[in-house]
C-alpha cells in the first residue's frame, strides 16, 4: 500500500510498513523540501558527517523499503514519524526551523503534562471537542455526594 503526502504542494512519497504497522516517508523527499537541495543524497551524506549520533543510528532510523516510483518499485531510505523528527533536528535550514520550534513546544508540553497530569486531561478534552466528539465519554471521578 503506497501513498503520496503533500507538504506545501510538494510530494512526499510514503509507504505502509506491515512489519510495525506504521507509515514511512522517503527521507530524500523530506530533505529536498526542507533544504531546497538539488542533491538530497549528498545533503544526507554531509548531514550524517556533521551529526555523528545520527549517523550511528541511521540504519535503525532509516530502513530501506520498497517504494512505488514512476519507474516501478525501488528500494529507498524511509523513516517513520519519530525518525523524521530526529532527522529534522539535524537540518540547519530556515525551512526546518518551524518544525524544530513545534517539536520543542510539543516536548515542553508533554513534560509539563508528566509533572501535572491534569494538563494532559485538559488537552485530551480539547482535542476531542475540536474533532467534534462530546465529552460524555469522560467519567467524573469525583461525583457530587448525595
Amino acid at each position: 500500500m503506497n501513498n503520496v503526502k503533500l507538504f506545501e504542494s510538494k510530494n512526499i512519497r510514503s509507504v505502509w510498513n506491515e512489519a510495525d504497522e506504521k507509515w514511512y516517508f522517503v527521507v530524500e523527499d523530506v530533505i529536498s523540501i526542507l533544504t531546497d537541495s538539488n542533491d538530497p543524497k549528498q545533503y544526507v551524506k554531509r548531514m550524517r558527517k556533521r551529526d555523528i549520533e545520527l549517523a550511528l543510528g541511521w540504519v535503525q532510523i532509516v530502513p530501506t523499503l520498497l517504494v512505488e516510483t514512476a519507474g516501478g518499485k525501488q528500494k529507498m531510505g524511509c523513516a517513520n514519524t519519530k525518525g523524521l523528527l530526529r532527522i529534522i533536528q539535524s537540518i540547519p535550514s530556515p525551512k526546518a526551523e518551524p518544525f524544530k520550534l513545534w517539536l520543542a513546544q510539543v516536548g515542553s508540553d508533554r513534560i509539563e503534562e508528566i509533572e501535572n497530569p491534569e494538563l494532559a486531561i485538559q488537552r485530551t478534552r480539547e482535542t476531542y471537542k475540536l474533532k467534534g466528539y462530546s465529552d460524555e465519554w469522560i467519567v467524573d471521578l469525583n461525583p457530587p455526594s448525595l
